[in-house]
């Protein structure tokens, strides 16, 4: 199926093309199409669940069934239409899936009913009971196929039912609604509630408005009749509409929703279904399309009967009220107006507004006021015509003013004033109109219900806008400067524009945009003359879009006036500040004079005087070059407008300044023209200490170890050469020394140390009093000094204790701690290395005169080095060493008394084969601290080259020489590997990651030899004849076959015992293969009865032990019989279809027993006895022969013959559901019909009527039994209501059902 599938979805079948699929790839993928086509599938199977639910919770309509036919029908038909891939079908298959889901929906919903024998009843009644009523084959035509209007039960077909026609009545508008017509081409429906009968006709009259016998101008009375075809158009009609209505609101989700479209619809559709009808109700509908006086004079039914009417018979339908605001009220009226000047709220302007009303007086008005969020209701009540303001004179004219709903629609125009007394958008919204019959109209919302629903009726629109009439109230725009007015001009910098923002306050955006009217007026010069630069203008400025401010952009000085502004609708106020001024700011400026700073030395500096002219802060920019190197640029802030600036270089030589640019706080880096200076600096001799920080109070501090001289390094500033007086104060007295021509700016000075501190150590201190330059002048110096500790006892080091107890042993993955004692001042850095490395040299530092050393490696660690924070020291001689040894981790051998040999290929050693199931060990020497823990590995060969790890257990010994046991409990190659090993020391739980490297394990194996086996594959029974030979009958099958298990060849000893004669026969075979079939040529079976072949023993190459023989598969039995029989346990000649006839088998299991039926041939197995047939077919029944041990020693049987009768079969209305209606008084006749062999004895019923449509029939009333009947038709009359079946019949021979079955519903 494979091969054939995969060409196919290749494309390279041999056959002819498959058709692509009709939606193409390159539009949907297939995969795509196969999830959509089966999930539509899905979604179509749940629906049907769903009206599965809905058919057994209510009447369960007939259409549900034909609904899913034509579903399930057009998905089928459009699938095999797709030809999607891989849902392809034939159309023989397509065929068969379509009348399988027919029969699975008639199933369902009734389209197929199941009639329940008597064997299948419910305890709740004694007849047949029926599922569901017909719904398929009602609707197909009689084909001759009686079976089609039953069940599975073919013999007892079809029920009469009766019922009782009740009295018929008619309600005109059962739940009192209204009824109007909104347009003169619309319609309404009146419904009419039947009770217990199906209309045949309507008759009713329509009496016009305001009608008056004695005028004829009045109109006529109309007599009107409707048959049922003409309801069954109105019905279908109304449908039509309700489907179209329901999928207009669905796609109506953008629309503006109005809270009244709800209670219209419910309104429109409350007639459409009531949820409330009794089973015996039903609505139809008459169609009015002209206002008048409906009355209901006349119902029949479809038997000719008139229904009782029920009083009120009578309804009117008048035309729709409708209210709009007049054409003129809606174009006169302008929408947006403005407010009066500081208008809030109070008094404003009036609007006088007009509404259309149409309707039977008298009328009722209901609308809205809505000024932003406060929203007010308003109702006029008793709106009549002018006509009705005069009395009326004539006593015909007082009878139809005072009858409601008999007086003729009339139009009337009312006038509405209302006031624009607040700010916002003023909303007046008709509401609702009231007639006098009580019909309430939504304003706006009754249209043409026949244009509305097939075009888009740009009328019903303009009804809509017709109910609603809003003006808007605009307050006037104010503008004004923002961050400008009086006192606060505007800055102008030369050269730019000064942004002027304008500012829209307390305006509508709904007036946007607004245009601003803006003059310039110039400034004035000297003496009050205009000015001759700039020149006056007006210009009128937009706001963009709905933005509330503008920006001017002013280029030149003077005033900016707002002198008026106008929104899109209204005009607005100028409000303060209207005035700015700008005004321009000049470009900063600086008056500058330099001066010279001169000291001894000659020219130390320059200062610089400033007087700024401008806007502070300002920032000077000047420049410093010295001789030929680049200039450098330097700037300092003013807050104020007088500064200076005073610069002193530290290194000599020509320097020029000049200031370069300025700046304040509107322009920045205006270039500056001042004078620049130029001279030789010479800066003034100066001295510090190095390390030492210019200006810092920290005084720097050295260490002395040796010697009488200590050096210190002195940083000199000016000009070379200089000479320098050094302070050394001690604690008992100081002493100056000068140094002179010293030429470099860094000198090392060499100092002495006082004699009492050099002998004994101390604290002496250093200073520097005077420094003199190159020109002679002299500077004394306030400089911090150097502090010199000057320390006569050197450091020491050397490892803690006697020479003997300079030595620790520790675990190998443990830190060896090694004890130090230090002298000198800490902290202490002390080099030290390990003597089996000597190359490596490490450094600790150390910050305890008691500390230590900790170290990981085995050996002996030698200390070298050590130096304290301020002097080197020296080691103690003899004490420089400590050893650190380590624990030896445990270790495991072969002993010496184990036999193997050493293959050093692999390190492994091989242990001598042993068979398999015998025990076997081998010791190991231990060497380590005992108790000791061994993890090994246990691997064996797979068979294909590799190993299978099969276990890594764990066990213990607390000798160094233990017992370590093998594995022998299955053949093959066992390999042994020592993985881990732990003592006291080394616990395995504490060592887990320390794992032997794998060339150092102890590796041995060892050869498991299989212990050879024989069992037969299974113990079946084999069966022989007598005087056979036993040799092998089936060579396919595992009857008698024998598995060897080991090295061939083997010797297989086996022995025959028969039971009856109590001899043996034994017999030894040597065998090369794996498998034997049992094959004794030289025993023959002399006597029936059981034999036991028996494996007695079994050896193989390997000369191993046998394994244990399974007892049950040991041995096999075989059977020894003569030929078969059969005998019948009664002596019946008939029987009926469906008995069973015993037989007792006499042989040995299985038997075969060969019959036949009407002259064909069968054959049956049976393998206990006694055995039973049934029989299914009328006609003639024999036993032709017999057989035993699998269809051997056959016999033939001549004298078993049987006659099999058909089962009698009854039939009431024919085998169909006739349901018959009769009035008090009549009679109906049921007729049986009877199949079979005369007489017939027969048992009828009549139960109650089921409660709900398609149930079964109810408590079953009355039971009679007929017999003696030899016609095949029977007949009984009844006035009673109820549901015949028949339970059961008999005639000659056969009864159904059959008495057990009786018997078993009546236990």
């Amino acid at each position: 199926m494979s091969s054939t599938a995969k060409p196919a979805a290749n494309g390279a079948a041999s056959g002819p093309p498959q058709p692509p699929p009709r939606i193409p790839e390159s539009f949907m993928e297939v995969p795509d199409q196969r999830w959509y086509i089966l999930n539509l599938g899905a979604a179509c199977q749940a629906a049907k669940l769903f009206d599965l639910v809905r058919y057994w919770r209510s009447e369960g309509p007939l259409h549900l069934a034909r609904k899913w036919i034509i579903v399930d029908f057009l998905f089928c038909t459009v699938l095999s239409w797709l030809r999607i891939p891989r849902l392809r079908y034939t159309k023989a298959v397509v065929a068969l899936q379509i009348l399988s889901l027919w029969l699975f929906d008639g199933l369902l919903f009734g389209g197929i009913t199941v009639n329940y024998g008597v064997g299948f009843q419910s305890g709740r009644s004694t007849g047949p009971a029926a599922l569901r009523s017909s719904a398929l084959w009602d609707y197909l035509p009689d084909f001759g196929l009686p079976t089609l209007y039953g069940a599975k039960d073919s013999h007892l077909l079809g029920q009469h039912t009766v019922r009782m026609s009740p009295i018929s009545t008619a309600q005109l508008n059962p739940y009192g609604e209204t009824f109007c017509l909104p347009t003169p081409s619309s319609h309404v429906l009146i419904p009419v509630l039947l009770n217990n009968t199906s209309p045949n006709g309507v008759r009713y009259s329509l009496t016009p408005l305001a009608y008056s016998e004695t005028s004829r101008s009045s109109g006529k009375i109309e007599h009107l009749e409707l048959s049922a075809k003409d309801l069954r158009a109105i019905e279908q009609s109304r449908v039509e509409h309700l489907q179209l209505v329901r999928a207009a609101a669905a796609k109506k989700e953008h629309d503006e929703y109005d809270e009244y479209d709800d209670d219209d619809e419910e309104d429109r559709t409350v007639s459409t279904g009531h949820g409330n009808l009794q089973k015996t109700q039903d609505l139809t509908y008459i169609r009015i399309s002209k206002p008048g006086t409906l009355r209901l004079e006349r119902v029949v039914d479809q038997s000719g009967v008139d229904a009782r009417l029920v009083i009120p018979n009578e309804i009117t339908v008048v035309p729709c009220p409708r209210a709009e605001f007049t054409p003129e009220s809606m174009s006169q009226i302008k929408d947006v107006r403005c407010a009066a000047p500081r208008l809030v709220s109070g008094a404003g302007e009036e609007l006088q507004l007009e509404i259309d009303i149409s309707g039977v007086p008298p009328l009722s008005l209901r609308w809205t006021r809505e000024v932003g969020s406060r929203r007010e209701s308003f109702m006029v009540e008793g709106i009549e015509g002018a006509e009705h303001e005069h009395q009326a004179h004539s006593e015909e004219d007082r009878r139809l003013s005072s009858g409601s709903g008999q007086r003729a629609p009339i139009r009337v125009k009312v006038p509405l004033t209302v006031v624009l007394d607040a700010l916002g958008t003023h909303t007046y919204t008709l509401e609702s109109v009231t007639d006098a019959l009580g019909n309430v109209a939504h304003a706006g919302q009754h249209v043409d219900t026949t244009v509305a629903s097939r075009k888009a009726a740009p009328s019903a629109q303009d009804h809509v806008l017709a109910t609603t009439r809003s003006v808007t109230v605009l307050r006037r725009p104010g503008v004004s400067f923002k961050h400008c007015g009086p006192g606060h001009p505007a800055s102008l910098l030369i050269g730019s524009e000064a942004p002027l923002t304008i500012s829209t306050l307390e305006a509508d955006v709904q007036d946007a945009p607004w245009d601003v009217s803006v003059r310039y007026d110039p400034p004035t010069e000297e003496g009050g003359k205009p000015s001759k630069r700039y020149k006056g203008w007006t210009k009128t400025l937009t706001t963009q879009g709905e933005r509330k401010e503008l920006t001017l952009r002013a280029s030149a000085p003077g005033e900016y006036t707002i002198i008026g502004v106008h929104g899109q609708y209204c005009e607005g106020d100028v409000l303060s500040p209207e005035t700015c001024k700008v005004v321009e700011r000049p470009l900063p400026t600086a008056e500058i004079e330099w001066k010279k700073i001169h000291e001894c030395s000659g020219d130390t500096g320059v200062s610089a005087a400033l007087v700024l002219h401008g806007t502070p802060p300002f920032q000077v920019y000047y420049r410093i070059q010295r001789d030929n190197e680049p200039p450098r640029e330097a700037s300092k802030t003013f807050a104020n407008s007088r500064g200076e600036l005073t610069v002193q270089p530290e290194r000599s030589g020509h320097y020029t300044f000049k200031f370069t640019q300025l700046s304040d706080s509107n322009y920045k880096k205006i270039d500056l023209k001042g004078p620049a200076i130029d001279l030789d600096v010479h800066p003034p001799p100066a001295a510090d200490f190095v390390g030492n920080a210019h200006g810092g109070r920290g005084k720097k501090s050295i260490s002395s170890c040796s010697g009488n001289m200590v050096d210190v390094d002195v940083e000199l500033r000016g000009t070379a050469p200089w000479n320098v007086e050094v302070q050394i104060v001690g604690p008992r007295g100081s002493e100056i020394i000068p140094f002179s021509d010293i030429q470099t700016p860094k000198k090392t000075l060499s100092l002495p140390i006082p004699k009492a501190i050099d002998r004994e150590g101390g604290t002496f201190e250093i200073n520097l009093v005077s420094v003199e330059d190159a020109y002679r002048c002299k500077r004394t110096l306030s400089v911090p000094g150097v502090s010199v500790n000057v320390r006569r006892v050197l450091p020491t080091v050397k490892f803690y204790g006697k020479a003997e107890q300079r030595h620790v042993t520790v675990l190998d993955h443990e830190q060896a701690v090694l004890p130090l004692r230090l002298t000198g001042e800490g902290p202490w850095r002390v080099k030290y290395r390990r003597q089996e490395a000597p190359e490596r040299i490490v450094t600790a530092t150390l910050r305890s005169p008691n500390d230590e050393l900790q170290v990981n490696a085995k050996g002996t660690y030698e200390l070298l080095e050590v130096s304290d924070s301020q002097c080197p020291g020296t080691v103690v001689e003899g004490e420089t060493t400590y050893r650190v040894d380590h624990v030896p981790r445990p270790s495991a051998k072969l002993s010496s008394d184990v036999q193997a040999t050493y293959e050093r290929f692999n390190g492994s050693h091989i242990l001598p084969p042993i068979c398999e199931s015998l025990s076997d060990h081998v010791d190991l020497d231990l060497t380590g601290r005992p108790p000791f823990q061994i993890m090994y590995n246990i691997a064996k060969d797979d068979g294909f080259g590799a190993t299978k790890l099969l276990d890594q257990p764990t066990f213990s010994s607390i000798q160094p020489r233990t017992r370590f046991q093998l594995r022998t409990s299955e053949p093959g190659r066992v390999y042994y590997e020592v993985k881990q090993i732990g003592d006291a020391a080394y616990p395995l739980a504490k060592n887990k990651d320390a794992v032997i490297p794998r060339s150092e394990r102890l590796l041995f194996e060892q050869q498991v030899l299989m212990r050879p086996s024989a069992r037969f594959r299974n113990h079946n029974r084999l069966s022989y004849c007598l005087n056979d030979v036993l040799t092998a009958h089936d060579h396919s099958g595992g009857d008698g076959l024998v598995v060897l298990e080991g090295t061939p060849p083997f010797q297989l000893q086996v022995s025959v015992r028969n039971l009856a004669a109590s001899e043996v026969y034994t017999e030894t075979l040597e065998l090369h293969d794996t498998v034997w079939r049992v094959h004794l040529p030289n025993y023959t079976f002399r006597s029936i009865g059981p034999h036991q072949v028996t494996i007695e023993s079994v050896q193989d190459a390997s000369r191993c032990e046998q394994v244990a023989p399974d007892p049950l598969y040991r041995s096999i039995w075989v059977d020894v019989a003569e030929t078969a029989a059969i005998i019948p346990f009664s002596r019946r000649e008939d029987y009926c279809v469906g008995d069973v006839i015993p037989f007792q088998l006499e042989g040995t299991p299985p038997w075969t027993i060969g019959y036949r039926v009407n002259g064909k041939a069968h054959t049956q197995e049976a393998k206990i006895s006694p055995w039973s047939v049934a029989l299914t077919h009328p006609g003639e029944f024999a036993i032709t022969s017999v057989a035993h041990q699998q269809k051997m020693c056959k016999t033939a049987v001549p004298d078993l013959r049987y006659a099999v009768h058909a089962l009698p079969a009854a039939q009431v209305g024919h085998g169909r559901r006739v349901v018959q209606d009769i009035h008090e008084g009549d009679q109906a006749e049921i007729v049986f019909t009877l199949v079979g062999e005369p007489p017939f004895t027969f048992t009828y019923q009549r139960a109650e009527l089921s409660t709900r449509k398609g149930a079964p029939p109810g408590k079953v009333l009355e039971t009679h039994t007929v017999s003696g009947v030899t016609t095949k038709e029977y007949s009984i009359f009844s006035a009673l209501e109820g549901t015949w079946t028949i339970t059961s019949i008999s005639d000659r021979y056969c009864r159904y059902p059959p008495a057990q079955d009786t018997q078993e519903k009546s236990r």
